[in-house]
C-alpha cells in the first residue's frame, strides 16, 4: 500500500482494513506538522512558539483518541485542525453582545456601558505616559485620587473623597479603617447579600470588626442603635437595601434621624448606597433612588457606591464624606491593595465631568439615555426590525411585536419595572412537545454569532427587549450570520 501523509488524511472510511498501529505510524512529527504550507503560514502570522505548541497539542490528543479505540476524523486534515486550534487560542475571550434581555444595567454583561467621552478618553490617556502619580505644579510625586476627588466633591458636597476598584471594596476598607478590632452597628433588616453570596456579615469578619445586630428583619428604632452603643462601639452603618424590598408592617431610622444621635456619641455613621446614582431620578421618570448628596446633607460622615450600575461609568468604588473619616481610610494599608489602576481612574474621570452639565447627560450617558426611552421610541425600533427579524429565522419561527417590561438591574430598584416593547419569537410546532428544544437551540445559535444575540425566554417565547438596541443595523448585520 502507498504512503499515506496523516496531514492530509487519513482518510478512515477509505481504508477500512488499516490497524490502529499503522494508522498511529502514520502520524507525523510535531516538526513535520509545523513545516506543512499551512503550518509555515500559520508561523508567519503567529510565531513559531504558539504554533508548535498546538501542534503539540493536537498530535497527543489524536494519538490519545486512536488508542482509545476511536477513528480519525475523516472532515478535517491535521492541518486544517493545527489551524482551527491557533484561531481558538488567539480568539478574544471577551465579546461584544446585543443585550436584548430587558435589563438596562445588566451584571453579567458588564453593566454600565462607558459613554463615548470615556471611550475616547481613556483611549488617548492608554497611549502615553501620563501623570498618574505625578504632581505637575510641584514636579513632585502625585497623589491619583486627586484626579478624581476634586470632581467628586464638587458634584456631591463632601468634603473628601477616595476610589477604589469596586464598592465592595469601598466597604470592606471603610469597615477596616475605622472600625477594626471594634464593634460595628448595623440593622437586621440591611445583613444583604449581594451577587456571589457576597453578605454584609462576611465583610464585616473580613474587615476585622465585630457586628451588632440591632432591631428585626422588619422594624428597627432609633432606640436599638442608642441602646446598643457600649465603649467598643467604632460605627454605625447604614445600608441601602437596593436589591429586596421589605414591605408591610416595617420601621426603618433614616440616616437624618440617626446622625445626630452619632455627632453626639462621637462615632461615625457610614452608609452604604450601592447603586451609585448621582442625580435625582424622579426628575427623569424614574423611580427615586438616595443619592449622596443627600446623604452628605444628612450628617453621614461616609457614604460608599458604585461606579458602574447608575452612575454610568466604569468599575469602582467611590468613598465620600469628612475630610477626618477619609483621610483615617486613605491611611489604612489596605487602600493600596484596593486602588483604582490607570484605565478605570481614566475612565471615572471623564464619565464624573459628564455630571458637570447634567443638561447633556440623557445625551451623552449610555445607561440614562436607556433608562428615559419613551416606549413609542422602543415600539418603533422593534416594528423597524421585525421584518429582517423574521426573513433571518425563516418559516419554523414566528415573529410578533409585543409590549414588555424592562427592569434596571445590578440590584436597582428591584420592584419597578419600565414599560417597553420588543419581538416575541416562536417556534412553529404542532403542539408543545419539542418547544423547549427548539427554543434551546435557537438561542445557542444566536449565542454562536460573531456578536452574540441574548434575550430572555419567558412563558414559552423568546423576547428580545428593544429598549438598549440603539440601531436596526446593529441586529440585522449579526442575524446574517445565523445558521439554524
Amino acid at each position: 500500500m502507498p504512503e499515506r501523509s496523516i496531514v492530509n488524511g487519513p482518510k478512515v472510511s477509505s481504508m477500512p482494513q488499516e490497524t490502529k498501529a499503522q494508522l498511529l505510524s502514520q502520524l507525523p512529527s510535531t516538526d513535520r506538522l509545523v513545516s506543512s504550507p499551512v503550518g509555515q503560514a500559520l508561523v508567519q502570522e503567529h510565531g513559531a512558539t504558539l504554533v508548535t505548541q498546538q501542534a503539540r497539542e493536537l498530535l497527543t490528543a489524536t494519538r490519545q483518541h486512536l488508542l482509545g479505540g476511536g477513528q480519525h476524523n475523516v472532515e478535517l486534515s491535521l492541518e486544517q485542525q493545527l489551524a482551527q486550534g491557533v484561531a481558538s487560542k488567539v480568539a478574544p475571550r471577551l465579546r461584544p453582545m446585543l443585550n436584548l434581555t430587558g435589563t438596562v444595567i445588566h451584571t453579567n454583561m458588564g453593566r454600565a456601558v462607558l459613554p463615548q467621552v470615556a471611550i475616547d478618553y481613556v483611549h488617548a490617556m492608554m497611549q502615553h505616559p501620563l501623570n498618574l502619580e505625578y504632581d505637575l505644579h510641584t514636579g513632585q510625586r502625585g497623589d491619583r485620587d486627586s484626579i478624581v476627588e476634586g470632581l467628586i466633591c464638587d458634584i456631591t458636597g463632601a468634603q473628601a473623597a477616595t476610589v477604589v476598584n469596586n464598592n465592595a471594596a469601598a466597604v470592606l476598607l471603610t469597615i477596616a479603617a475605622l472600625a477594626r478590632g471594634r464593634e460595628v452597628i448595623v440593622s437586621r433588616g440591611e445583613l444583604v447579600e449581594i451577587g456571589g453570596a457576597f453578605r454584609m456579615p462576611d465583610v464585616m469578619a473580613s474587615a476585622g470588626a465585630s457586628m451588632v445586630e440591632v432591631g428585626t428583619t422588619n422594624r428597627t428604632h432609633l432606640a436599638d442603635y442608642q441602646n446598643a452603643i457600649t465603649p467598643q462601639t467604632a460605627l454605625l452603618m447604614k445600608v441601602h437595601t437596593s436589591n429586596y424590598v421589605v414591605q408591610g408592617f416595617t420601621a426603618e431610622v433614616t440616616e437624618a434621624a440617626l446622625a445626630p444621635l452619632a455627632a453626639a456619641k462621637g462615632i461615625p455613621l457610614a452608609t452604604d448606597l450601592g447603586s451609585g446614582s448621582l442625580m435625582d431620578m424622579s426628575r427623569y421618570g424614574l423611580p427615586k433612588e438616595p443619592t449622596p448628596q443627600e446623604m452628605i446633607a444628612a450628617g453621614c460622615d461616609v457614604v460608599t457606591f458604585s461606579g458602574d450600575k447608575l452612575l454610568g461609568g466604569p468599575q469602582a468604588g467611590l468613598i465620600v464624606g469628612s475630610q477626618d473619616a477619609i483621610t483615617k481610610i486613605k491611611k489604612f494599608p489596605m487602600k493600596r491593595a484596593l486602588r483604582l489602576s490607570k484605565l478605570p481612574l481614566a475612565a471615572l474621570e471623564a464619565t464624573l465631568r459628564l455630571y458637570l452639565q447634567p443638561e447633556l447627560l440623557r445625551t451623552h450617558l449610555p445607561t440614562l439615555r436607556w433608562l428615559t426611552r419613551s416606549q413609542a421610541e422602543i415600539l418603533n425600533m422593534a416594528q423597524t426590525v421585525c421584518p429582517a427579524v423574521q426573513q433571518a429565522l425563516g418559516p419554523r419561527y414566528e415573529v410578533r411585536v409585543q409590549n414588555m417590561m424592562s427592569q434596571i438591574g445590578s440590584g436597582s430598584l428591584p420592584i419597578d419595572t419600565l414599560p417597553s416593547s420588543g419581538l416575541s419569537i416562536t417556534p412553529k410546532l404542532a403542539g408543545k412537545k419539542g418547544l423547549g428544544t427548539a427554543l434551546d437551540q435557537l438561542e445557542v445559535a444566536l449565542r454562536a454569532l460573531p456578536t452574540p444575540v441574548i434575550g430572555r425566554i419567558e412563558n414559552d417565547h423568546i423576547l428580545w427587549d428593544c429598549r438598549c438596541l440603539d440601531h436596526a443595523q446593529d441586529l440585522t448585520n449579526s442575524l446574517q450570520f445565523l445558521k439554524l
